[in-house]
């Protein structure tokens, strides 16, 4: 599956595989991903999706749910990377051809990448909250 040439371009074009963009830009991107879609499901499905405070309670519990993954990111790293060990992944592909080392398989790198998914998450959140109540656009399902 993974080696069709259609499957490959896809994740070979995923933020997390992308290793000439430097992990704070990853992070930023799959933050900003997650938090913009993360509000739509607290509003519509969450306590108080009835209310008036639909939109404020479901924006607050999707920042809280990125700060949760934040600190679940920030864990991993600690838990997986140790500081100022090399990178001891393959320096070849399977053609033959030399390859960058990825930043993100470091302490760094992981660290950047993390405070840019936390960056990207609050931001997304943000901005979804921004669209969906204070420029307040006429759309059909509210």
């Amino acid at each position: 599956m993974t080696s069709s040439p259609l499957i490959a371009w896809h994740l070979s074009n995923l933020p997390a595989y992308r290793t000439a963009v430097s992990p704070l830009l990853r992070g930023i991107e799959v933050g900003l991903a997650h938090g913009f879609l993360l509000v739509g499901p607290f509003v519509k499905a969450g306590p108080l999706r009835n209310t008036e405070y639909a939109g404020a309670a479901g924006s607050l519990a999707a920042g809280g749910l990125v700060v949760i993954l934040s600190i679940c990111l920030t864990m991993y790293g600690v838990a997986s990377f140790t500081e100022g060990e090399p990178f001891t992944a393959p320096g070849l592909t399977l053609t033959g051809r030399k390859k960058e080392p990825d930043q993100l398989q470091t302490s760094d790198g992981w660290a950047k990448f993390s405070g840019g998914f936390f960056f990207g998450g609050i931001s997304g959140v943000i901005w979804a909250y921004f669209l969906l109540y204070v420029i307040n656009l006429p759309y059909y399902v509210k």
